[in-house]
């Protein structure tokens, strides 16, 4: 799930429509994953920079989860001890990805590579479909695709 923007304290999804003249609008839903402790809290500016935000972005995404930067300081000691409804916010969008903030934190350091891929695949997979009946037993083998000859 991609959340997009903080309307009133809630996170928003939105997703882009075009019209017949081809314009852009972005038409917004709510979504569940919302600030849990603080509502109708305005972030001082203070905050928004200790913990990388942006006033002027259209939104916010978990994809941010997966950038560097941007998760050293939401871990940063100014951000997560001084900033409690971005970090609540952040650790709701991180549990809505099957990650846990604080461990994502933790893990910043040597590991921080393997906790945001495990973000990245959340898990949510389809299964492989079943190999029919005469395929069973089969031992299918690698070859590397042949390449072209030069002119």
């Amino acid at each position: 799930m991609r959340v997009r923007g903080v309307i009133d304290g809630e996170a928003v999804r939105s997703r882009e429509a075009r019209t017949q003249e081809r314009a852009e609008e972005y038409a917004c839903s709510t979504s569940q994953i919302e600030a849990d402790k603080l509502k109708n809290w305005i972030e001082t500016d203070a905050c928004i920079d200790a913990c990388g935000l942006d006033r002027s972005a259209l939104g916010i995404s978990s994809d941010s989860l997966l950038e560097s930067r941007f998760v050293s300081k939401l871990c940063s000691q100014q951000c997560y001890h001084g900033c409690p409804n971005v970090v609540d916010l952040y650790f709701n969008l991180a549990a809505g990805e099957g990650a846990y903030l604080p461990k994502l934190c933790v893990a910043h350091g040597a590991k921080a590579r393997r906790e945001m891929a495990e973000i990245k695949s959340s898990g949510y997979v389809a299964p492989a479909p079943e190999l029919p009946e005469y395929a069973k037993g089969v031992n299918f083998i690698y070859a590397p695709a042949p390449s072209i000859a030069p002119f």
